[in-house]
């Protein structure tokens, strides 16, 4: 081969393959549907009727082993060629200035059923198995808490068994999700320690448990937050410190010491070790009451009980019927419900002495899930029921419960559920955290309420003996009375009469019914004061 023909055919093959190469829209656009090593144009001389050839490797410019792109026919045309074994060898012709072609191998072809994306099962947030694994870890840690029969049975025309999660150590359910979260942690989180920042249930059960496992607790407490309940921290073996004036306050401090001294923050979240360790109350009670037909759960502020309780019951049962109860003040998730979302943005107004800081709270994607996919009704109940069933609690089961607590029995009593007539119904009592001076006037209001208390005023004559005939009556209907108040100047218009105001107790509706049939005969002047 000549000078003059190398030269022809090198400056071709380079100019050839740097414009088939380079990129371009067009090839770019129907690369997956042509592959580039299978068009015409790649071809330099006419392909064989049916035949075919097959990519092979190509480095640095040379031929591999493999049927080359090149059809060799097409060579004999520049001049000398040897062919060996099928393969080409072309006789080197330095080219000064050519830059060095490096070509990739050609990409795998795929047949379009390995294109096609085969369904998983979605994986579930909260198993059975991780409810098993958490009963069986903190079943030392934990009492196993009863669920007894309850004497309002009757009254409400049910079988209606108690599951008093309150009579643990620190008062509320959540010792399980608490005990089972600080087990979960690296053993490294553990040395370093743990702190909190809100005075609610679960800081009280991270305290205590943190210190039973010996992970140093810090908690950072408000100066409005009252004297028992930080003595109640300390006495759990805590580092109580108090920053701020509100809560607001002390859970950015808490976050600043966790973040310089590598503490883990801990709040109530919806982390699927804490909701673990919550979802046991509902393989206990599955255990405990046989037959069952529905459980009642409270979810003021705590959804992850619902959630978690749900889970269990309806994976051991799912004919089991599982009702979640939220304050009127607050359907933060009765609106989710309807608005097949969680919902950010909550207005409402609960009494924050009764439900805590309820505002504060939010309800997760996960814990909205379960709920949504396991609980079968939600509704709400008053302050006003949740009263009353507090009040039953005193006197039907000699024990002191809180709102959050009496929730569950409330919707009984206020007759939201009558299709669990004479069923057997599980109710959680879920906390009895109330100071004292408060429980003292949740009992006080409760018994207005419940008809049980009332004050009425009457007005009577000057003349000796009106006031002793008026004690008489009362003391003959078996009436205590609490409060009395004489006032001899009243009206200008009664110049000779005296008005009296008192307050009475009866032992129930029926026996203050009568009493104010009675008075209001013998005394048609009588007013009864609204509640």
């Amino acid at each position: 081969m000549n000078f003059a023909a190398q030269l022809f055919y090198s400056s071709y093959l380079s100019e050839r393959l740097e414009r088939l190469y380079s990129p371009r829209p067009a090839l770019r656009d129907r690369e997956e549907n042509d592959p580039f090593w299978q068009r015409e144009e790649l071809h330099l001389g006419p392909r064989q009727p049916g035949g075919c050839s097959k990519p092979g490797p190509v480095s640095n410019g040379t031929m591999g082993r493999r049927p080359t792109l090149i059809e060799p026919e097409r060579l004999k045309d520049f001049g000398e060629e040897e062919l060996l074994n099928g393969d080409v060898k072309v006789h080197d012709t330095k080219v000064v200035g050519g830059p060095e072609i490096m070509l990739m191998d050609p990409p795998k072809t795929r047949r379009v059923s390995e294109f096609r994306i085969i369904p998983r099962p979605q994986a579930q947030y909260l198993r059975f198995e991780d409810i098993s694994a958490a009963a069986f870890r903190i079943h030392s840690g934990v009492q196993k808490t009863p669920c007894t029969y309850s004497r309002l049975s009757k009254q409400y025309g049910m079988e209606i068994y108690l599951k008093k999660e309150q009579l643990h150590y620190t008062g509320s359910v959540k010792e399980r999700g608490a005990l089972y979260l600080l087990t979960s942690l690296t053993q490294e989180q553990q040395r370093k320690g743990v702190i909190v920042a809100t005075d609610c249930n679960f800081s009280m059960a991270v305290a205590h448990h943190a210190v039973e496992l010996k992970v140093p607790v810090f908690v950072i407490m408000p100066s409005c937050c009252s004297s028992p309940r930080l003595r109640t921290y300390r006495d759990y073996g805590a580092m109580v410190i108090s920053y701020g004036s509100t809560s607001h306050d002390s859970q950015n401090h808490a976050r600043h010491l966790a973040k310089e001294n590598g503490y883990l923050y801990l709040e109530e979240d919806e982390s699927a070790a804490y909701l673990a360790g919550l979802g046991t109350v509902g393989m206990e009670i599955y255990e405990q009451v046989p037959k069952l037909d529905a459980v009642v759960v409270p979810a003021a502020g705590q959804y992850g009980l619902l959630a978690a309780t749900a889970a269990a019951v309806k994976h051991l049962d799912s004919r089991i019927l599982v009702v979640g109860i939220e304050p009127d003040g607050f359907p933060l998730l009765l609106q989710s419900l309807k608005t097949d979302g969680p919902v950010k943005d909550m207005h409402g107004s609960p009494n924050r002495k009764l439900y805590g800081d309820l505002m504060a709270r939010s309800l997760g994607v996960n814990t909205f899930q379960l709920a949504k996919k396991l609980v079968d009704k939600v509704i709400t109940v008053s302050e006003e029921d949740s009263l009353v069933a507090m009040l039953r609690f005193q006197e039907f089961e000699r024990s002191t419960v809180d709102t959050e607590g009496a929730m569950g029995l409330a919707a009984i009593l206020a007759g939201q559920l009558p299709e669990l007539r004479g069923k057997k119904v599980a109710v959680v009592v879920s906390s009895a955290n109330m100071e004292l001076e408060l429980v003292r006037q949740c009992m006080d209001r409760a018994l207005v309420l419940d008809d049980r208390v009332s004050k009425f005023s009457v007005k009577l004559g000057e003349w000796p003996g009106d006031m002793a005939k008026l004690l008489d009556i009362l003391s003959r209907e078996d009436v205590r009375l609490l409060d009395v108040c004489h006032r001899r100047h009243g009206d200008k218009s009664d110049l000779f009469k005296a008005k009296v105001e008192c307050v009475v107790e009866t032992r129930d509706r029926t026996q203050s019914a009568q009493l104010r049939r009675m008075l209001s005969e013998r005394y048609p002047t009588i007013c009864w004061l609204d509640r």
